[in-house]
């Protein structure tokens, strides 16, 4: 069993921008040189972050003072995911976007601990259930949704390849 960090989670600021870029330039990098060709200079962009933040839809994550991950989570999704095969198709949602581990705290457990930190905040909230998008080479994304009790539900083509969309639902949090 993984060693729970003692990770800090706040919505992410503007101050927070250069860092989060940094840290996502340096995730695509790593992806990369594991042959997952799932993000670069076109997706996801600065531009892309800052609006996330702007509309306080941007976590942040910091250990030792550092980022060490972030996401994004709405209710906002591509007009593909009308095409799924949803399970919980009347129930309230948000969308997961962008989460993504800094290189320097990677294979420690915490993108789990993210998801269930994550899932639980959303409980809270009255959410049901959560949605995703995945990139359908990306393994290590697979694994741990796929861990985190989420279930694929249809398939999207992208700019990048084919897609999962994937859904899990809440009730148990």
């Amino acid at each position: 069993m993984e060693k729970k960090m003692d990770i800090q989670y706040r919505m992410a600021e503007l101050t927070d921008l250069e860092e989060i870029t940094a840290l996502v330039r340096q995730a695509a990098l790593e992806m990369s040189c594991r042959g997952i060709d799932q993000w670069d200079e076109l997706y996801p962009t600065r531009e892309d972050f800052e609006q996330d933040i702007r509309r306080r839809q941007m976590t942040v994550g910091t250990l030792a003072g550092r980022a060490a991950v972030i996401y994004t989570i709405n209710g906002v999704c591509d007009p593909e995911y009308e095409g799924a095969a949803w399970k919980y198709p009347d129930k309230s949602c948000c969308i997961l976007h962008r989460l993504c581990v800094n290189p320097l705290f990677q294979n420690r457990g915490i993108a789990r601990q993210t998801m269930e930190h994550l899932e639980r905040e959303n409980a809270a909230k009255g959410v049901e259930a959560i949605r995703l998008d995945v990139f359908s080479r990306n393994s290590y994304a697979l694994k741990l949704y796929r861990n985190c009790g989420f279930e694929k539900v249809g398939t999207v083509r992208w700019r990048k390849g084919l897609f999962y969309l994937m859904e899990k639902y809440l009730t148990n949090q």
